[in-house]
């Protein structure tokens, strides 16, 4: 069952961001950094967690879920670190998701050759 509730609502989140690129006028770099913002503001405001515990990778995994990491690594150094925590709370939180972005991304760029559009 919980791969059915990551399914749809990774498949939801998903949609909403196709409906974004067919009908707004929005490039996907901002969609993206949208999908980032909505995830800090639902988790700053206590919406996001519902999703999580129902949806789990589904909810997780998309950007909104790289939101929700950022937001939820602030508020646990918030707690213990005071207002310095603004500053680490997110980056520590995110910290393998980062490193395996650049990783993989090294990886590719070495594997494959870029070349100019024609």
């Amino acid at each position: 069952m919980s791969y059915l509730t990551a399914f749809i609502t990774g498949g939801i989140i998903c949609s909403i961001g196709q409906i974004l690129i067919d009908k707004t006028k929005l490039t996907p770099a901002r969609i993206l950094v949208l999908f980032v913002c909505v995830g800090v503001i639902l988790t700053g405001i206590g919406l996001y967690e519902p999703i999580v515990e129902f949806g789990g990778a589904g909810a997780t995994v998309p950007l909104t879920g790289f939101g929700y990491a950022l937001a939820k690594g602030v508020i646990k150094d918030v707690e213990s670190l005071g207002i310095l925590g603004i500053f680490t709370g997110g980056i520590k939180a995110a910290s393998g998701g980062i490193t395996a972005a650049v990783f993989f991304s090294l990886i590719a760029s070495l594997i494959f050759r870029a070349h100019a559009k024609n």
